[in-house]
This record gives C-alpha cells, structure tokens and sequence, in this order.
C-alpha cells in the first residue's frame, strides 16, 4: 500500500488489488485503481479473467503476496495462476517481492548467490521466485529480498517487549525501513533494474540483545531479555550489491536512530 501510494503520488497509474472489500475506499482516495482478487483454492475463471485484463493494463507487475504458514508446496502452487497469467497476457516486467529468510540461519555473511531461485529449490519461497525468473527472455524480472521489515506501524519495540530469557541474544538482526523498501521498488522501476536479485536491509546490523531492548525503551515499554551465550549465531544479510547498481541513497541504515521514525 506504501509503494501503491508513493507511485499514484508520482504521478504513475497503478491499479491494486486487495482480498479485503473496506480496502478499496482507502485505496481510490490515494488514487489507485482498485480491484477485489484473491488467490486460492476457490480460484477461478472470474479471477482469471481479471487478472489476464489487469495485467494487459500494466507494464510493471510487483507480486507482493507473502507466504502463510501452511502445507509444503502451498505458496509456489498459490502464486501458479499469476505465473500463467503472466506468461499468456504478455508482461512486460515483474518485481517478486521475497525475503530474506531464504538463506539459511547460519553465523555467516549472505549474498545472494547464497540462495538461488529455481523451480526445483528446496524452499518454497525459492521455488516461487524461480517461477518468476523467465527461463526463455519472455519478460524481464528482478527478484528483492526484503529485510525484517521496520516502519510506521511496524514499531520494533513492541516485537519482543517485556519477553524474558529469550535466545539468540549475539545475533545480528537484518531489519529495513519502510521507506527504503518504497524507494528501492521504486529506483528499480524509475531505472529500469531488471533481470537482478537484491537484498534490500539496512547496512548496519546491531545485536539482538542491543537493538530491542532500545527499541522497547524508546517506546517506553519493558525491556526483553536475552539468555547469556557464548559467541554469535546468526547470518548477516550483505546488500552491498542493490547499492552498487541503483541510484538509490539509504534514509535509514543506522537502525538504532530510525527508531524515531517508526
């Protein structure tokens, strides 16, 4: 809804759909052409239909449909529809937006090439980006992995406040601010970024045990607490690749001071 609003505000045309019917006042008012569409297993030739139109409107598809926790194999064959479609109605460009929790939880640095996008991956989440990464050049794509994400109604501080003797207190979080999910979406778009896969988290990468006790505190909330261990655990999520390739300027690589923008 961020995005749809920020690109609407620029002046771009964006038609949106929501699963939600009190969704669509909201989304009209920020001038964004709305449209009723859910995916699943009560699917059908209505949906298709909508959705091949919609699609043939659009040069820019940005899939954000996040997983649920279900059966293995149900969030590549939810999305399967909008891949056929996809292909029959021509499009252009397509912008998957992932996450990384698709790299292993290990205490090491991921890259991208830690995790590749294929139909046949072990991850859901991987065989569902492969499903949008063309096989034979028939549209353009770019996949983003999108960080824990931060922002107005994401205060981190209320995420683990007043929790106690939690676990994994040394590692890293790899967190992203609302604004630089928008504006990085939107410099892919604006520049024509295709064909990439990007981790998109803030640079800066503070410890558990430091990052939401301050969160909480600045909330004015009770402090969690972290178990004591010995050495770190966790990944650190690398973006240096999305800086090195978008005109795009981080607004909030410094966690630890967003705090005050969320």
């Amino acid at each position: 809804m961020s995005l749809a609003r920020s690109l609407a505000a620029s002046k771009y045309r964006v038609l949106g759909t929501t699963t939600t019917p009190e969704q669509i006042p909201t989304m009209e008012a920020a001038g964004i052409e709305s449209h009723l569409f859910r995916l699943g297993s009560d699917f059908g030739a209505p949906a298709e239909t909508l959705l091949h139109r919609l699609l043939q409107a659009a040069d820019v598809l940005v899939l954000n449909v996040p997983p649920r926790a279900s059966s293995a194999g149900a969030y590549p064959a939810l999305l399967r529809p909008v891949h056929r479609a996809v292909a029959a109605a021509g499009t252009k460009h397509v912008i998957f937006v992932s996450s990384t929790s698709v790299y292993p939880d290990e205490p090491r640095t991921m890259r991208e090439s830690d995790a590749l996008s294929t139909r046949d991956a072990a991850s859901d989440v991987l065989r569902a980006e492969g499903h949008f990464v063309p096989r034979y050049g028939q549209w353009k794509s770019t996949v983003v992995r999108l960080g824990g994400l931060i922002g107005p109604d994401r205060a981190p501080g209320r995420f683990l406040a007043g929790r106690r003797d939690l676990a994994n207190g040394n590692a890293p979080v790899n967190l992203l601010h609302l604004t630089d999910a928008v504006g990085v979406l939107t410099a892919i778009i604006k520049h024509d970024a295709w064909g990439h896969t990007f981790n998109v988290c803030a640079a800066q990468h503070p410890p558990r045990r430091d990052f939401y006790p301050a969160a909480a505190q600045y909330l004015k909330l009770e402090s969690p607490s972290f178990k004591e261990e010995e050495g770190r655990s966790g990944k650190i999520v690398d973006s240096s690749l999305v800086r090195s390739i978008l005109p795009y300027e981080f607004q909030h690589d410094d966690v630890l001071m967003a705090l005050e923008h969320c």
